[in-house]
């Protein structure tokens, strides 16, 4: 961040003084204007619901290009990681700033592949949440609790406890989704294997049973680390936001992912796909591809309370970047496992098309999201639409670590602590029960 060379101006209609705000340089992106003194020097405070037009920090992290349908990873763009790299290397992109060489990259897997193993009690802890209990419930309380078990990393002030922490996080996340999945299926946990992959390794954790060998699929190994790789991290959102302000107070990193995790549960955020798989289902129901010009004419009526789910994006104003190589994946899922004629696939291609083409939907920018294929990608594999937002969250957590880490790292950091513009009742007086 420098300096820029102009500044902002502030005017006030009343005769107030005029008030000059600094303007800074990002590495690429709008320029900021540093409202921090405003307070001090005018008494008045922004006032922006949603943060639609407010840095909350500066990162080097992740950048975005919603017009330009643009994500980078440290620079790197999200296609090129997607077909190049493997998730191991992304989250050593993410966390330490570059792509390991080979050396680097086996020692960091290995460092994470000698963690993936969580505390036995875990186990008792888990057997308290009902059968049916939903998957997010069940990791919301399990990530927190990790701070039960490792007492040992939990001062987030230590760069060795986070370093520490980072590691054990990124790679007991697998390991407690496959845990729910299986403690809601009825089924026995499946320990995790060594000489398997990241993605390997959350499949076998999955899909293994004592009775029989599981041979892990490469396609599907693929896909899901392409899957993690794509969801990794996405700048300020909500789940990112809420681990910064929950860290800031100075809380333990397994707390504050804890408050990532729960963030993420809700249906506008880390829910998206599962809501694009369930519209994708309800179509199909009402008569599938023969229904979806019926369903359009729902979406366009305000008062239909119909949306359609999967499309457009909150940052992005073009086609998603992640959309397209989720896309690609998808129909090498469905190859490989004999599901072309998939008429969900069918039906959602079909969707995409008449979407993309309508008038009222281009005129939006409402493109298809990485939500849109990444629920048909995760349902062909087998996992439970319940489970899709588990393993966003097991995806998300590296990014969530990498942005808590620089957020404690930033000199200017400190305590979140929003201001509002009050609205309520001004000062009153109690009077007496009896005379009320």
């Amino acid at each position: 961040m420098k300096l820029a060379d102009n500044k902002a101006t502030l005017s006030f209609s009343n005769g107030s003084p005029n008030v000059e705000l600094p303007v800074y340089h990002g590495s690429v992106g709008p320029d900021v204007i540093d409202i921090r003194k405003l307070y001090a020097q005018t008494g008045m405070f922004t006032y922006d619901p949603g943060f639609m037009s407010t840095a909350a920090c500066q990162s080097a992290i992740t950048y975005i290009d919603g017009d330009k349908g643009e994500l980078l990873y440290r620079g790197y763009p999200i296609e090129q990681l997607a077909t190049q790299c493997d998730f191991m290397e992304t989250c050593h992109l993410l966390l330490y700033g570059e792509l390991p060489d080979a050396a680097g990259k086996q020692k960091f897997t290995r460092t994470v592949t000698m963690h993936t193993m969580v505390n036995e009690q875990m186990q008792f802890f888990l057997r308290g949440f009902r059968r049916d209990a939903h998957p997010m419930a069940i990791m919301t309380g399990l990530v927190g609790a990790l701070s039960a078990f490792y007492h040992d990393s939990t001062d987030i002030n230590n760069p060795e406890h986070r370093e520490i922490s980072a590691i054990r996080l990124i790679a007991k996340m697998p390991t407690l989704v496959a845990m729910a999945y299986k403690y809601n299926a009825g089924q026995p946990y499946i320990y995790p294997k060594n000489d398997l992959s990241y993605a390997g390794n959350f499949l076998h954790m999955m899909f293994a049973t004592p009775c029989e060998e599981y041979v892990v699929n490469p396609v599907l190994e693929r896909a899901l680390d392409r899957i993690f790789i794509l969801h990794a991290d996405h700048e300020q959102n909500a789940s990112t936001s809420t681990v910064r302000l929950c860290g800031s107070s100075g809380t333990n990193p397994f707390a504050a992912i804890a408050a990532g995790v729960a963030c993420l549960w809700g249906p506008a955020h880390g829910g998206a796909n599962e809501a694009a798989l369930n519209m994708l289902h309800d179509i199909q129901r009402q008569g599938g591809v023969d229904k979806i010009g019926e369903f359009i004419k729902q979406v366009k009526d305000k008062n239909s309370g119909i949306k359609l789910m999967g499309f457009g994006h909150r940052v992005y104003k073009n086609y998603d970047p992640r959309a397209k190589l989720m896309q690609e994946t998808c129909k090498e899922v469905l190859a490989e496992l004999g599901l072309g004629s998939d008429p969900l696939f069918k039906l959602a291609m079909a969707l995409e098309k008449i979407a993309l083409e309508d008038e009222y939907f281009v005129s939006r920018k409402l493109y298809p999201n990485v939500d849109f294929y990444s629920g048909i990608v995760q349902r062909a594999i087998g996992i439970p639409v319940g489970l899709f937002t588990a393993v966003f969250a097991a995806a998300r957590t590296v990014g969530w670590i990498a942005q808590l880490n620089e957020m404690i790292g930033d000199p200017e950091y400190k305590i979140g602590r929003p201001r509002q513009l009050y609205t309520g009742a001004t000062r009153r007086d109690v009077t007496a029960l009896a005379q009320r």
